[in-house]
């Protein structure tokens, strides 16, 4: 007999979600992860009085007012906006690129003398239907824009010249002929104060949740617990690599405590020269405007540099690397999943798909609404 309605791989927020709603509707759920901790890669840990995105900065933003009151059950978001800055050889430009950035990369006052800038390297360019991501970049923001803060950053991140790279990864970058620096066009956005891990915490209250266990060494073993399986690792280790394994980009962190109380004054400052290493540097004390539980300024501060690096055996995979190769690839295994009618693979590494926060949990609740029994 089974013991639960529901076996749940992956502490994430998928996996919570769906947990959440199980339990809400009476049913039983084990959640497994092989991970120590909950929550996937928006675990954060406190260091020095700070939450430290374990696995990478999170900020919260959407449009979905439905998704909005969902997490706002489980946790208290603040005001934070992200406003990240790009920093070139020691120059400095706002990031999304708006028009402090077309000012001080050109000189130009006013949005239609920015936007005929860009209009001129466009045509300079030749580009009328871009093809890929080089041609994409420059027919939004121009050629000497793309040149020092895009194409740097973009060939470290995914490891392969932009020119290789689909057209439709940066078309969400934000341009704006304003002097707007949010980074997202979003009605809602924050970080939940006390940090994810709590939220987290309290979507799998009342669950049953076993961690540093991996569900695929004793599958069949797993799968005879329960009625219903959620899976949300990789789709093609589900299926032990049969057909190949999907190609991902993963990151490397390097985080330290610093004795000082400001390192460099923002969450987050993107190094868009091919020479620095590192992608980005994220201050974490910054995600809750540099204040302890008390309300009072922290005297030290915890940095990480993130390295972007090819994903490999071991390693935790990311961004999945949506070219038409591996996007064929995810459709073969998809036919295997489809066959599977006890299991749901959901989740940016059950889809093969790479999905903002909001995203994740509006798919969530959806999938609960179609596979619950």
């Amino acid at each position: 007999m089974a013991r639960y309605d529901y076996l749940i791989v992956g502490a994430g927020l998928f996996g919570a979600v769906f947990a959440r709603q199980a339990r809400d509707a009476g049913k039983k759920a084990l959640v497994l992860d092989r991970r120590p901790h909950i929550g996937g890669n928006v675990y954060t840990k406190e260091m020095e009085g700070i939450q430290v995105h374990q696995y990478g900065a999170h900020i919260f933003h959407t449009n979905d007012r439905k998704v909005w009151e969902y997490v706002n059950r489980f946790a208290e978001f603040n005001r934070f906006t992200n406003s990240p800055v790009a920093n070139y050889h020691g120059e400095l430009y706002s990031l999304p690129f708006n028009m402090y950035t077309f000012h001080k990369m050109w000189g130009v006052i006013t949005p239609k003398q920015a936007a005929a800038k860009i209009e001129e390297q466009k045509q300079a360019a030749g580009i009328t239907q871009p093809q890929n991501l080089e041609e994409q970049a420059i027919s939004l923001v121009g050629t000497d824009i793309y040149e020092k803060l895009v194409k740097g950053y973009t060939e470290k991140q995914w490891g392969r010249p932009c020119n290789q790279l689909p057209a439709f990864i940066i078309k969400r970058l934000p341009v704006r002929f304003t002097f707007d620096n949010n980074y997202f066009n979003a009605l809602y956005q924050g970080i939940p104060s006390g940090g994810y891990t709590k939220m987290v915490e309290r979507m799998l209250e009342g669950t049953e949740v076993r961690l540093g266990v991996d569900y695929l060494t004793q599958k069949d073993q797993w799968d005879d617990l329960a009625e219903r399986v959620v899976y949300t690792g990789p789709i093609d280790a589900y299926f032990g690599y049969c057909l190949g394994a999907l190609e991902y980009r993963s990151v490397r962190f390097e985080t330290e405590v610093l004795d000082m109380p400001n390192f460099q004054g923002n969450a987050a400052v993107n190094y868009t020269d091919a020479e620095t290493p590192w992608t980005r540097i994220i201050e974490h004390k910054w995600f809750e405007f540099g204040l302890g539980k008390d309300g009072k300024e922290l005297p030290k501060t915890v940095i990480s540099r993130e390295y972007s690096s090819e994903w490999k055996p071991g390693d935790d995979p990311y961004y999945p690397l949506n070219d038409e190769k591996n996007n064929g690839l995810y459709q073969e295994y998809k036919k295997l999943a489809d066959r599977e009618n006890k299991v749901l693979f959901g989740g940016r590494l059950g889809e093969y798909k790479y999905y903002d926060m909001d995203a994740v949990i509006a798919r969530a609740l959806e999938q609960w609404e179609t596979f619950k029994s």
